[in-house]
């Protein structure tokens, strides 16, 4: 029998069209207008999200939480890195952020990615598998506290090979230097 703490009254569903709004404005709420100079996000620019990946937390109508992962290569390896993991600031601690990454990561196995990447607090990540990765083996081409660059294995021997400069996997949309996009 679940403890009232383990009650989950919400539903992780993938991420649709219509959800594109609000996912907005709780990763504004969340992470700010900085979070568009740090290194992450400008791995994403011009990059669509990996569309099947997307996951969105939604209890009685209300959309709690969202997780995306994006392209990425490493060297020749092709991975994903996650983020952002948003949850609305009256739900943390609910166990909304750990659903929405667990079911990113059993989403991504199933379509074949060997390895997810993200930068974040590795006592929070590391309850989905993510660890510290080896200094100086993976490079972001900004400034990241390395310390916080985890990894997560999602086939055997995944990251033990993984080395290199993270990049772009692709651009889907050419933005200028102030993410405008171009044309």
């Amino acid at each position: 029998m679940s403890s009232p703490a383990e009650i989950r009254d919400w539903e992780i569903r993938q991420e649709g069209a219509g959800d594109e709004p609000f996912i907005a404005a709780l990763n504004e709420a969340g992470f700010g207008p900085g979070r568009y100079a740090k290194t992450a996000y400008r791995l994403r620019e011009g990059v669509r999200a990996v569309a099947e990946l997307g996951f969105v937390a939604i209890e009685n109508g209300t959309l709690r939480g969202s997780v995306r992962f994006w392209p990425v290569k490493v060297g020749h390896d092709d991975v994903l890195l996650l983020g952002p993991l948003a949850v609305d600031g009256a739900q943390r601690g609910r166990g909304i952020g750990i659903s929405l990454m667990q079911a990113g990561i059993a989403a991504a196995r199933e379509k074949g990615w060997r390895a997810i990447l993200l930068v974040g607090d590795e006592p929070y990540y590391a309850r989905a598998g993510f660890a510290k990765l080896p200094p100086g083996r993976v490079q972001f081409p900004g400034p990241v506290d390395s310390s916080r660059l985890l990894g997560l294995a999602l086939a055997d021997g995944a990251l033990e090979n993984l080395n290199g400069l993270i990049r772009r996997a692709r651009i889907d949309e050419a933005v200028c230097a102030d993410s405008a996009p171009l044309g």
